[in-house]
């Protein structure tokens, strides 16, 4: 007879649950605790809904149109948080700083980086003379790019320059003069 109750109990163990099996167990559970309790399940509900009061000029409940209350992107909350506190033209510099080979592309990013923006003038420096004189060049495609990335205002003006030539100046006393005549870069 011992042998017999653990079989029984054996067979009637019921397999382990998952997924939409498990939800349906939950929910069969609650019906039958809610009919339990002497209420329909579905029939309204337990206690009374406090609504908000309605701000002038929207709606009541959010509904099937787009509403403030619904999730918004991220992007669209930072941008809109940068433009309440007057933050804007730093994200913009940021943008172009940051972002730099995508605003003007691979070819131009290997060969020529931002510097400073002052006064709505950026400064780029190139890798070399011959770069530079490319650069200005394309100045205007540059700074149609630039603007159509971070909107118009920003940035007014590029100023492109090459590398640096070393100084020639060595200690207090000097000669006035350009120095070695030779081209750097």
């Amino acid at each position: 007879m011992y042998r017999l109750r653990i079989y029984t109990a054996l067979v009637t163990e019921e397999p382990e649950l998952t997924g939409i099996d498990l939800a349906r167990r939950a929910l069969e559970e609650a019906r039958a605790a809610a009919r339990a309790s002497g209420k329909a399940v579905g029939q309204g509900r337990a206690s009374p809904v406090r609504r908000r009061p309605i701000a002038r000029g929207r709606r009541g409940w959010s509904g099937a149109g787009p509403d403030d209350r619904d999730p918004q992107l991220l992007g669209s909350l930072t941008a809109g948080l940068a433009r309440s506190r007057g933050w804007s033209p730093k994200v913009a510099e940021g943008t172009v700083f940051g972002r730099w080979p995508a605003v003007v592309g691979a070819d131009i990013a290997d060969h020529a980086e931002p510097v400073q923006l002052r006064d709505g003038v950026l400064h780029i420096a190139a890798e070399s003379t011959a770069w530079a004189t490319q650069l200005r060049l394309l100045q205007g495609q540059i700074l149609a790019k630039i603007v159509a990335a971070v909107g118009p205002g920003v940035i007014t003006a590029v100023r492109i320059t090459g590398p640096a030539a070393p100084s020639w100046r060595k200690g207090e006393r000097h000669i006035k003069g350009r120095g070695p005549r030779d081209t750097y870069g």
